[in-house]
């Protein structure tokens, strides 16, 4: 190649390289422009939602669902100056920001987040620990979970420790062979799913129920299983929200059903109340029936049977067993089913300190109340949809 041709391809890639330079600054600049146009739109949305706020930076829009969770590369980003870093990593990573104002110093607080669905709070917990954060944030319930908390504790064991009786059909019953069936079992194993852990049941009883709830080491996570709520547990305990309509009722044999009619009618010498000990049947029956014999009968799951053979007239129960009897034993009949004596509901009863875990069973059941599964699991074991 001689000089000039050489001369003439030299050229010829200096101004190509100008061009490709030139368009590479040119794109820079509009995306330099895009991210400060974004930071000032999510400035301006910080200033009136100081309290917290997660925003999908693609469509300037909220969230309703979700678990937020913070990337570590975005930590103590803070005011206007330090949102576009915030931004640029948003864009190249999930598209959404959390903020919030801190009270204490006056400065927003901004992060790249990553979203994920409120079905995965494993994931989320194990990516908010690789990150180096102290909670992730519910965004259906504007809530919580610490990272190092009660839920991460039962995520890294993978199981779920769950205290119940067993012996209150239809809502915890356990057979012979160890396996656990009924509401409850199938509520708690909900719990557990929506934390991708596995179940494990340990027994507990009416009588020392409270007291195992409250060992130290503690013997399960949470109680499920017929528990009512009741002002006096939740002074010492936590209790979830309510996920079965509850309230006392009897049980009595068919051929008198047409005897009882009030408590009236059973708070009478020569009628024979059987209830189990230590919970709120044998409470209702000493506190309303004090004309009536009470007969204390230890365990809970034979009383239909007993009262079905003529051992005793009446059994203190609930609506939510009384339903099942009647329909497995032709012998019995619960003639107030209808006209409980009291009215009230049931639900979870755990030690207090364990925030974190409350909130999460509450969002497992009102996720089962939205999206209709809590009303097929009344269906399916005949039960009363109060929600």
């Amino acid at each position: 190649m001689d000089k000039r041709n050489l001369w003439m391809l030299t050229m010829m890639l200096f101004l190509w390289s100008s061009v490709v330079l030139v368009g590479c600054s040119k794109n820079d600049s509009s995306g330099q422009d895009r991210i400060h146009q974004i930071a000032n739109q999510v400035w301006d949305f910080s200033k009136s939602h100081p309290d917290g706020f997660t925003i999908d930076i693609r469509t300037m829009t909220e969230p309703t669902e979700g678990i937020a969770v913070n990337y570590a590369e975005t930590q103590n980003s803070h005011s206007r100056e330090q949102l576009p870093k915030v931004v640029n990593h948003a864009l190249l990573h999930d598209g959404y920001i959390g903020g919030w104002l801190n009270t204490d110093n006056g400065l927003y607080y901004f992060d790249s987040s990553k979203l994920f669905p409120e079905t995965s709070l494993k994931e989320a917990i194990e990516f908010g620990k690789e990150n180096g954060q102290y909670s992730a944030f519910i965004l259906s319930t504007f809530s919580e979970i610490p990272i190092s908390g009660k839920v991460a504790e039962i995520i890294e064991r993978d199981t779920l420790v769950i205290g119940t009786t067993g012996d209150y059909r239809p809502l915890s019953f356990r057979e012979s062979d160890g396996s656990y069936w009924g509401f409850g079992i199938e509520m708690a194993q909900a719990m557990a799913n929506y934390l991708g852990v596995e179940t494990r049941f340990v027994p507990t009883s009416w009588p020392t129920l409270s007291a195992d709830v409250l060992a130290e080491p503690q013997k399960f996570d949470f109680a499920i299983g017929g528990i009512t709520i009741t002002d006096a547990r939740r002074e010492t305990m936590l209790m979830s929200e309510g996920y079965l309509a509850n309230g006392k009722t009897i049980l009595c044999r068919s051929a008198e059903a047409d005897r009882f009619h009030s408590l009236a009618d059973i708070d009478k010498p020569e009628v024979r109340v059987m209830v189990n000990p230590g919970g709120l049947n044998e409470k209702f029956a000493n506190a309303n029936l004090t004309h009536a014999t009470i007969i204390v009968h230890q365990q809970n799951e034979e009383i239909p049977s007993l009262i079905a053979a003529g051992e005793a007239d009446v059994m203190i129960t609930e609506i939510t067993e009384a339903p099942y009897y009647v329909q497995t034993d032709s012998r019995l009949a619960a003639p107030l089913l209808n006209e409980p004596f009291t009215h009230g509901e049931i639900g979870v009863l755990m030690q207090k300190g364990q925030d974190d875990l409350l909130q999460m069973v509450n969002n497992t059941i009102k996720q089962m109340k939205s999206d209709g599964t809590l009303r097929q699991l009344h269906e399916k074991y005949g039960l009363i949809y109060a929600y």
